[in-house]
């Protein structure tokens, strides 16, 4: 099994507009973290999450890529 990259040790702060989708790097190679870039198509192996804001607010995406909650963080990069 292939293991995305840790693209950060803490999550990515975003501010989201509602009704609005946004697309998150599940891979970790993008360089527009937390977003998806196409880097995922040279391995294959990941695609990005869709994740659609129901109202305007601050959300944290996961940057570790280990999240159980993807695309959002849970703490998983204090225990990993």
């Amino acid at each position: 099994m292939v293991t995305p990259v840790r693209a950060s040790n803490t999550p990515f702060p975003v501010t989201v507009e509602a009704g609005k989708d946004y697309w998150w790097c599940a891979c970790g190679q993008s360089k527009k973290q937390p977003f998806c870039d196409g880097s995922h198509k040279a391995e294959g192996q990941f695609n990005p999450v869709k994740y659609t804001a129901t109202e305007n607010t601050t959300v944290w995406f996961c940057g570790c890529k280990g999240t159980g909650k993807a695309p959002l963080c849970d703490g998983t990069h204090k225990r990993t």
